[in-house]
């Protein structure tokens, strides 16, 4: 297990129960508390840069979500519920009701968006205020997928096929293809905004074949499960009822294409705001400082 502890000081590692097995958090800090989501392909190791100065004024909930990093990995029933983002939104539950939080602010990267979203939508009375970093809702993303935007993100329905085909493909070199997706997704096209720490962590969740299958998992249920969840939604009128912000790097994925901010107002948030950042896809490691300047008042405004 790669030690992390030098990027977190002064945070504490949990196992906690949950509905699918042990979720891993790291916690520090004191004040309102904010869980921070990871995305894909990494774990809770990248918001080192952004977790211990957030605990300056928060209690501050670093999560794996399930099938990454130490969390639990169960394996999955081919994107059924498993790997649902509300499924993976219970854990989140479940974990912050152990460490004694009830509401409390969200703050969502990539996979961890999804995750976030479906929470706000699903746990309207527990979300006090809602961060999404540098996505689109899911059916969004599905709805407007043409030629140009299957080539940026194949990794959709790549990872989204029958197992074991993605499954078996990646087993060759899952730590090189987990570093092209990474490279290729930030604004330099290099590795170089990661700590070394950090990319370790990551290599080491990805190139355990059980999550290796979560994350196709998590795929899978993304092409199927999770816009079913959004299209009910929609279908009913339903919002998210909170404060939300939604961030994006003006070189990453949702930037090429309509307003991230526009297309979130159309859908799930009518009253969010939000900016771009100078980044690739991975604000919290390309650009902190200018992620966290847009969210540091964000998360102190007043809540929902």
């Amino acid at each position: 297990m790669s030690n992390l502890d030098a990027l977190f000081p002064g945070f504490k590692g949990h196992w906690i129960d949950g509905p699918a097995g042990k979720v891993f958090a790291r916690v520090g800090g004191e004040g309102p508390p904010v869980v921070l989501i990871h995305g894909f392909p990494q774990t809770h190791a990248q918001w080192h840069a952004m977790a211990p100065e957030l605990a300056k004024t928060h209690t501050v909930v670093c999560l794996d979500l399930r099938g990454y990093g130490w969390s639990s990995a169960p394996h999955g029933d081919g994107g059924r519920e498993t790997y649902s983002k509300r499924a993976m939104g219970e854990d989140v539950v479940a974990a912050m009701r152990a460490l004694g939080h009830v509401r409390f602010g969200v703050v969502g990267h990539d996979r961890g968006a999804r995750v976030a979203y479906r929470l706000a939508l699903d746990h309207p009375g527990r979300v006090e205020r809602l961060a999404l970093l540098d996505i689109m809702p899911t059916i969004a993303m599905w709805e407007g997928m043409n030629a140009a935007r299957a080539l940026q993100v194949y990794h959709w329905t790549f990872l989204a096929q029958p197992e074991p085909v993605p499954e078996s493909l990646l087993k060759s070199d899952p730590l090189g293809w987990q570093k092209t997706c990474l490279a290729g997704w930030t604004k330099a096209k290099n590795l170089d905004a990661f700590h070394p720490l950090a990319l370790a962590a990551y290599g080491e969740s990805f190139g355990d074949p059980a999550r290796t299958h979560a994350a196709c998992e998590d795929y899978r249920a993304g092409a199927t499960t999770d816009p079913g969840h959004d299209a009910q939604d929609r279908a009913a009128g339903k919002t998210i009822l909170c404060p939300t912000l939604i961030l994006w790097g003006d070189a990453g994925i949702p930037a090429k294409g309509a307003s991230p901010l526009d297309l979130w107002r159309a859908s799930f948030a009518p009253q969010a705001a939000g900016q771009a950042i100078d980044s690739g896809h991975f604000l919290p490691e390309e650009n902190p400082a200018a992620t966290l300047a847009a969210l540091a008042p964000f998360l102190a405004g007043p809540v929902a």
